[in-house]
């Protein structure tokens, strides 16, 4: 679910005073990173200290919904675990502060530290701030552990408060326990994300590495001290420890987690824990070097580098690691299994995440993509249905459509399900063809019955959720896009695995987004129940599309772009409608005022609008539409005018970055190779930013080790492709499949001042699936 961009005003970024990152001048890509970056106006991104995919990610809370606002000026703790631009509350647990005189109030929104930003900075996996009560925070982590560094002025009432009690979330029950003198235990039960409803526990064990001098917990109001034990329910809950720092002015903590049991949080310390700081910090930030490292750019001023490598980095925050060093897990049956073989990850934003970042991640990092991929799988395993939004050890059904068909058809194409192909197959079957039962947490394609009957979901206005989190029926028109999207997809493996009657058979169901085109207005148009078009007619002001309108879901049919084509009229009508959509003869003449005045709306405001909207899922893939209509120059105008609403500045990010969905996006567009077909191993082409990329690839699935992409001169005035070559022969098509990814070692485009000829040939479009 996405947010918004900033105003114009705010996307300059004039007027405001950034955090300080470190500079490029060292040669490392993780100085080029600067984690504020989205931490403004809606991005919802988090500052703090994280290692690629890990289970912790230690940050600031500063009193925003999703965590941290760069715009607040206290902080409330710092907590456990945060989510990279998700749109509702969720995580937060755990947040400890340190602080220095007597324990007063135990609202953490009362004791909340007051911060400048001029004493704050962040890298990868590192964070530190200077607290206006003179106590100095620094933040890193391991996988499972998140690591503090506290220097506190000379006293002997220098506190670190646990706070159990309060989240980011709703908090159901906790428990704290005071093991000895350097060591405080919780358990902490909350709900999911956007809803109340469904439940995991984070365990958590914090040691110190000196024993403090005396504690207590509190419960509601009362501080009661010497207190070892405290259990409440919703209310406010945890531990306060004190030192003398009258000599030794430094305490330093390590806090693990785990989802499965207090065994496992202890576990997961014993093996993970046990450093110094300063050694957890190196680590850190020598993983975050060596991800970042494999894809080296040359060329673009250092804003552009700094953004892109600042994308790299959110496009690894997540999924999360969710099982103990020992395999365990807790499942979404709410029972503990074990990981044999590989890793477990959860944390699943697949709505958001099946359209760039899947992809990105199966480029980049395929063999955690493997393991993500089998662990979506354990999840049917475990609980009898697939996952739609999965948070911690719950379904949460936040989205709609039929997102986890493209995540898994896209791994399968990819390779990276070898030796489970038929296993994720039953699977998607199971859910393309059914609803799950009406006693289990999820809703699967919960509009199926009247979709596989009639072709089509219906808009059923005001209908009463039977579960919690979001219904298809309330998003009828844009879940059957989606559905058909899905169809196509999965009919795309079952006929490569030689099931032809189901191939047939989702490959007619493809065809669905036909059910709901009105040929009286031009635009897809939702259906209700009887199977007349309901909602305005005006496609600007359409209903049953989420987070979005008819115009922009009108796009949404990457299985068969020459189908939809042929529906508004031919390519002449498409791209007459393109180019009003984007705006496109005032987007030529300045494309970054276009993208912030005319593109761009406020914040979370999906409806009402004929434009293309750059900061939200479903218009991810439009700009590459006009490389099916024959004009594919018009696609790298679209393509770099977005790339100019990401900037070095916390108001940088487009909207909410969804789990890295928006930072691929960045990414992947300015290498120049995009996933237009997402669930298929089809890469569009469009003109880099930078004049060179070299990629290193993992030679289990890249027999070739690398790709270079080459775009010599290219520039703001020199973007149109004017030839491309593979490997050193001509090529004049607008995408490459994985297996052509496998083989090559250079692509190459030459490029110039205007558009030219290349792309438009016959053959030279992404082809519809058949």
């Amino acid at each position: 679910m996405v947010g918004v961009l900033a105003a114009a005003g705010a996307l300059l970024g004039t007027g405001i005073a950034a955090p300080a990152v470190a500079s490029s001048e060292s040669g490392q890509l993780t100085d080029l990173v600067n984690p504020f970056i989205g931490t403004e106006n809606e991005g919802n991104t988090y500052p703090g200290a994280a290692v690629p995919f890990g289970m912790v990610q230690l940050s600031p809370d500063t009193g925003h919904n999703t965590g941290y606002d760069h715009s607040d000026t206290h902080i409330r703790g710092f907590s456990a675990v945060h989510l990279s631009g998700v749109g509702c509350g969720l995580g937060g647990d755990l947040p400890v502060l340190p602080t220095v005189g007597d324990i007063g109030s135990t609202d953490y929104a009362k004791y909340a530290a007051e911060f400048s930003h001029d004493d704050e900075k962040a890298s990868p996996g590192y964070y530190k701030v200077g607290l206006k009560s003179g106590v100095d925070a620094e933040l890193s982590a391991t996988k499972r552990t998140g690591v503090q560094k506290y220097t506190f002025p000379a006293t002997d009432k220098a506190n670190v408060l646990l706070n159990a009690g309060q989240s980011l979330h709703k908090t159901v029950h906790t428990d704290v326990e005071i093991l000895d003198n350097r060591t405080v235990r919780t358990a902490i039960t909350g709900s999911g994300f956007c809803q109340d409803t469904e439940q995991y526990t984070l365990y958590t064990i914090t040691k110190f590495d000196r024993p403090f001098t005396t504690s207590g917990t509190w419960k509601g109001d009362t501080v009661t001290e010497g207190s070892k034990t405290s259990a409440a329910d919703a209310e406010r809950n945890g531990a306060y420890v004190r030192f003398d720092t009258s000599k030794d002015r430094t305490v330093e903590a390590t806090t693990a987690l785990s989802y499965v049991d207090a065994h496992g949080a202890a576990l997961n310390l014993r093996t993970e824990g046990g450093r110094s700081f300063d050694s957890v910090r190196g680590a850190a930030r020598a993983a975050w070097e060596d991800r970042l490292d494999d894809v080296r750019a040359q060329g673009g001023d250092e804003t552009r580098r700094r953004t892109f490598y600042s994308s790299l980095y959110r496009s690894f925050l997540a999924p999360n690691i969710g099982s103990d060093v020992d395999g365990r897990y807790t499942g979404w049956d709410q029972k503990i299994h074990r990981a044999d073989g590989f890793t477990y990850y959860q944390n699943w934003s697949l709505w958001d995440t099946y359209r760039t970042q899947a992809q990105l991640l199966a480029l980049l990092a395929p063999r955690e993509s493997r393991d993500m991929a089998l662990s979506v799988l354990r999840i049917d395993k475990d609980s009898g249905w697939l996952p739609k939004w999965g948070y911690g050890t719950v379904e949460t059904n936040i989205m709609t459509g039929d997102p986890v068909t493209p995540f898994l058809t896209n791994a399968y194409q990819q390779g990276l399900l070898k030796g489970h192909e038929e296993e994720a197959y039953r699977a998607l079957k199971k859910n393309a063809d059914g609803v799950p039962p009406a006693d289990s947490a999820p809703v699967g394609r919960e509009a199926n019955k009247e979709y596989l009957a009639d072709g089509f979901a219906p808009y059923i206005k005001g209908r009463e959720h039977v579960k919690p989190g979001d219904s298809d029926y309330d998003h009828g028109a844009s879940a059957t896009l989606e559905y058909a999207l899905s169809d196509a997809m999965l009919g795309q493996m079952a006929k490569e695995l030689g099931h032809e009657d189901d191939a047939k058979r989702y490959a007619e169901r493809a065809q669905n987004y036909r059910k709901i085109y009105d040929s009286s207005t031009g635009f897809f148009r939702a259906r209700d129940a009887s199977g007349a078009f309901t909602g305005p007619a005006d496609p600007a002001k359409s209903e049953g599309f989420h987070e979005g309108t008819s115009w922009q879901y009108q796009w949404l049919v990457p299985q068969d772009l020459p189908g939809m084509v042929g529906l508004i009229g031919g390519k002449e009508a498409a791209n007459k409608r393109l180019d009003s959509f984007f705006a496109y003869e005032q987007l030529v003449k300045d494309p970054a005022k276009t993208a912030r005045e005319v593109w761009v709306n406020g914040p979370y405001d999906y409806y009402n609008a004929d434009k293309y909207n750059p900061q939200n899922e479903p218009d991810l893939i439009a700009p590459y539409t006009y490389l099916s209509t024959g004009q594919p120059w018009k696609t790298t105008d679209v393509v770099h005018a977005a790339l100019t609403l990401f900037t070095d500045t916390p108001t940088g990010m487009t909207g909410n970055d969804d789990l890295g969905t928006m930072s691929a996006w960045n990414v992947l567009s300015s290498i120049g190779i995009f996933p237009v077909q997402p669930g298929t191993d089809t890469w569009s082409l469009s003109t880099p930013v930078f004049e060179r990329v070299d990629i290193t690839l993992d030679r289990r699935y890249y027999p070739r080790g690398g790709l270079t992409v080459r775009a010599p001169g290219t520039s703001d005035t020199d973007r149109y492709i004017q030839s491309a070559r593979v490997d050193g022969a001509d090529y004049g098509k607008t995408y490459l499949t994985t297996e052509d990814l496998r083989g090559l070692r250079d692509l190459s485009f030459t490029v110039g001042s205007e558009p030219s000829a290349w792309g438009t040939g016959a053959g030279a479009a992404p082809p519809a699936l058949k």
